[in-house]
């Protein structure tokens, strides 16, 4: 037995009314709606880039971790600020293409990345030392 058809819409109606909408949508009463914003909000704004990067230590942690290796970035300046820091640990797990975290001024980046983390740090203006 076959199931009865279905109620279907006329998605083919007379032409709108309103202009730039299309029939499906022409009944809409659009006339009590606040006008929309005369322009886009600002985007935000990124962390400004301090002259003066100053001396990231880096290290390879397993400790804790069931045997899975962990670059540790240690000893930022303390003129950074937590935008900044926040900013650089975004790009470099995206450089690296794997998670990581951030603790009280602690990145950690999961993974045996350190060779490519070291650069990307130099490339950013930071004395780097530690793990090779």
């Amino acid at each position: 037995m076959r199931p009865p058809p279905k109620k279907r819409i006329d998605t083919q109606a007379a032409v709108s009314a309103q202009p730039g909408l299309n029939s499906a949508f022409s009944q809409l009463n659009l006339g009590g709606l606040p006008p929309g914003p005369e322009t886009p909000p600002p985007a935000p704004a990124t962390p400004q880039r301090p002259a003066r990067m100053g001396r990231v230590v880096l290290r390879r942690e397993t400790a804790h971790r069931g045997g899975k290796t962990v670059i540790v970035l240690d000893g930022f300046s303390d003129h950074l600020s937590e935008e900044f820091l926040t900013a650089l640990g975004k790009k470099l797990r995206a450089a690296c293409g794997s998670g990581g975290t951030q603790r009280d001024r602690v990145l950690e980046i999961q993974g045996e990345h350190a060779p490519k983390i070291r650069e990307l740090l130099a490339e950013e203006g930071f004395q780097v030392a530690g793990v090779k």
